[in-house]
């Protein structure tokens, strides 16, 4: 095995953004907000003169001696206009919240979640209604405005002012005018990445709206100012589950500007407090400097991301494999997925490098938009079957597009009709969105990332997917029996020592998607921030009756890259039989948590293999307990007879030993199947043969084909037989037709197989 690739986020020095890009998707964004008429602006406008007027008049009788309202580092706590006389009565809890049994808090019942977790213990609805009833607006302990929440290697862009949404405008709102991509810009911040993944979400209102919940209710409200207590919250996806994350709206600015992220209209604020929210998630801002659009994605939707190679897949010079890929990234963009894309930086001079196409390397875009464009004017282009394949992306950095064919103001685009081109949403202002062809697009870029809905709805119309999630631990222990932190299968003494997962694929065939994920570590002044471990996983085909731990390496069909990701995926199509999968650090002795997704078309039965060998129990005294352990492998079989009117048979094995069966699949007509399936067998009466059939399969009445018994010898590791069929019962010194190569290893020791 080759060491551990690049990671992800490379020459993630000093500032810089992801070496890794991925591409982000957008819809049409319905407008949220209706357009207000004149009469009721006006209206507004008068009440926010008189609140403006009773906030002076209340700071001058709190502090009739100061000559001048207080500096930002010196104002007292922010308060909301005067409370009622009295104390509001407490309000009825939120049927939403509960406290599970360990104590941590969490939501339930809500519409879009079967369950969200309060992220640090804080529920937002409670802590909304005590600032409500105490007059304050919320200030949050958990991520105070200090240079904590900003920095964890010290303060490197000077003074920073923590400053309300209302002192930098007037006129404060999450929306102006709905949400789109075309909102966010880049801060000061090397997170082009983050930025890339909210101009993805900012274009599917399914998504965002998982995480902006309660929107509605959140919004300031100009005609209810007493509603505005400072709160907002956000909820991410976080290894296995929902988070929802609180916080102040108190933001980082400098010379009364935002720091980071930023929209468009200096009154819209959404962008920036929900990437304050996933700041406090990752412990602070700077932590989200240099990161891998890949994983906002996932945090964002719960899915699944797949990278593509373009290099390695040659999609510049292979047209099939290019288109199709490009049905790939059109059935992801159709179906709700988000796609980010990057050229990638080999150098740290590469960094952010203007290629003379305008094109960035070592910068996330988010796609926007994938499309079949159809050429040509009139009634010529309904009936003209040329469709040219376009993606659509946008830098985050709001300007620097693509100057190359089909690029704004190119005049590729006179080949398209206006009403398409309208469709299309093409502009000339240099807002940093623009058009490729997919062929070019295959030509310049050299990383595409596809975040998934997994759908495992059965109400879906769609492809319906079966989920398995396992959650596990790498600990390193000296005892080998107990050790789970064995590294990866370059290190053969201590590879099987890994947590073991065992599944099932059961149609003839079946597409699986597995995903491993690492949990991280939050960002601290003390110890910065955390590195991933190199991570991975093998997948081998085991036998059908495995129900302990592999203590040697069977064969392996699979294996994802080692990479220092938060995440690895792997696609495979797999045959009938059963699995394990063995998730791996790249060395051994590493220790951490992770998160095994396994996803096929239908239930796989996944579960953790614990026990290395059968247990003892209060029975064992009496029931006996095994002495050997036998493997059979049955490989293949020649010459069947054949019974069915095309000279053919459907052929099944059946193996038995001491009452245990194991059958295999069916194969179709033929008369020399390739088995090649196994049983493992613990044995307590090592005289007692084992017996191997095989049968054709019949609409009604399955006929016998032949069997062979075999008694395998411990002292021989391992045997290899090819035996003719004989009949059975008492015609079983008869031979048919044909012959069966097994394989068979026993061994007196228990955990030697």
């Amino acid at each position: 095995m080759a060491p551990p690739a690049a990671p992800l986020a490379i020459l993630q020095v000093m500032c810089v953004h992801i070496f890794f890009n991925f591409e982000i998707r957008r819809a049409e964004v319905p407008v949220l907000h209706p357009q207000l008429d004149a009469a009721w602006v006006r209206r507004g406008e008068e009440r926010r003169r008189e609140e403006l007027r009773r906030r002076t008049r209340e700071s001058v009788e709190r502090n009739p001696s100061s000559p001048h309202p207080p500096s930002p580092g010196e104002r007292e706590p922010d308060r909301l206009d005067p409370p009622p006389p009295s104390p509001a009565p407490p309000a009825e809890e939120d049927p939403r919240e509960t406290h599970v049994a360990t104590g941590e808090a969490s939501v339930q019942g809500c519409s879009m979640f079967t369950s969200v977790k309060a992220f640090e213990g804080q529920q937002y609805s409670t802590l909304k209604r005590q600032c409500l009833q105490s007059g304050l607006l919320f200030e949050d302990p958990r991520f105070p405005a200090t240079d904590d929440s900003l920095f964890y290697q010290g303060n490197r862009i000077g003074r920073v002012v923590w400053k309300r949404p209302r002192e930098l405008c007037e006129d404060p709102h999450l929306f102006v005018d709905g949400i789109s991509a075309h909102d966010l810009h880049q801060g000061q911040l090397g997170n082009c990445w983050f930025v890339a993944a909210c101009s993805s979400l900012a274009s599917r209102e399914s998504l965002w709206q998982k995480v902006i919940p309660d929107w509605k209710e959140q919004e300031w409200d100009t005609e209810k100012p007493d509603s505005y207590a400072g709160i907002f919250h956000f909820r991410f996806w976080r290894f296995g589950e929902w988070v929802d994350v609180v916080i102040d709206d108190r933001l980082p600015t400098v010379d009364n500007q935002l720091v980071y992220c930023h929209s468009n209209d200096s009154n819209e604020f959404w962008s920036a407090l929900v990437e304050k929210a996933y700041a406090k998630v990752y412990g602070c801002y700077e932590a989200l400097d240099g990161g891998n659009t890949a994983d906002a994605l996932v945090d964002f939707t719960g899915g699944v991301s797949e990278p593509v190679d373009l290099l390695e897949g040659q999609m510049a010079t292979d047209e099939a494999a290019r288109n199709q890929l490009f049905e790939r990234v059109l059935k992801v963009h159709n179906r709700d997925g988000l796609i980010s894309c990057s050229i990638r930086a080999t150098t740290i001079e590469d960094m952010e490098a203007r290629l003379d196409c305008g094109l960035v390397k070592g910068h996330a875009y988010a796609v926007t938009d994938v499309r079949k464009v159809r050429l040509g004017h009139g009634l010529l282009a309904f009936f003209k079957s040329e469709k040219l394949h376009m993606i659509r992306m946008r830098n985050p950095w709001g300007e620097k597009e693509w100057s190359g064919p089909w690029s704004d103001s190119s005049e590729e685009w006179n080949k398209v009709s206006k009403s398409e081109r309208e469709k299309l949403g093409v502009t000339v202002q240099d807002d940093g969105e623009f058009w490729m062809t997919f062929d070019d697009f295959c030509q310049y870029f050299t990383d595409l990332i596809l975040c998934r809905l997994i759908n495992t709805s059965y109400l879906s119309i769609h492809k319906t997917w079966e989920e398995e999630v396992m959650r596990g631990s790498w600990v390193h222990r000296q005892d080998p029996l107990r050790n789970r932190s064995g590294g990866c299968i370059n290190h053969k003494a201590t590879f099987l020592q890994n947590p073991q997962y065992v599944f099932d694929v059961k149609k003839v065939e079946d597409e699986v998607l597995i995903c491993l994920q690492q949990k991280e570590k939050r960002a601290t002044p003390k110890e910065g921030k955390s590195e991933n471990l190199a991570i991975g996983f093998d997948i081998h085909r085991v036998e059908l009756n495995r129900k302990y731990r592999m203590h040697t390496a069977q064969q392996k069909v699979a294996g994802s890259i080692y990479i220092n990701s938060r995440c690895v995926f792997l696609r495979k199509e797999l045959k009938e039989g059963r699995y394990v999968i063995i998730p791996t650090t790249f060395d051994p002795r590493q220790q951490g948590d992770f998160l095994l997704r396994v996803f096929t078309d239908v239930p796989s039965d996944c579960k953790e293999l614990t026990l290395d060998e059968p247990p003892q129990t209060c029975w064992t005294g009496m029931c006996g307990y095994p002495q050997l352990v036998t493997q059979v492998h049955v490989l293949n079989a020649e010459g069947l007879q054949g019974q069915d009117s095309n000279g053919a048979v459907d052929p099944y094995v059946i193996i038995t030993c001491e009452g245990e069966r194991v059958r295999s699949p069916v194969h179709k007509d033929t008369r020399c199947p390739n088995f090649d399936i196994k049983g493992l067998f613990y044995r307590k009466k090592p005289k007692e043969g084992i017996h191997i059939e095989i049968y054709n399969k019949n609409m009604i009445v399955d006929t016998f084909l032949g069997q062979v018994i075999l008694f395998s010898d411990p002292n021989e590791r391992q045997e290899q037989h090819t035996l003719h069929l004989r009949d059975k019962g008492s015609r079983q010194d008869n031979d048919l037709p044909g012959t069966l190569t097994v394989r068979l290893i026993t061994s007196t020791t228990l955990t030697n197989i």
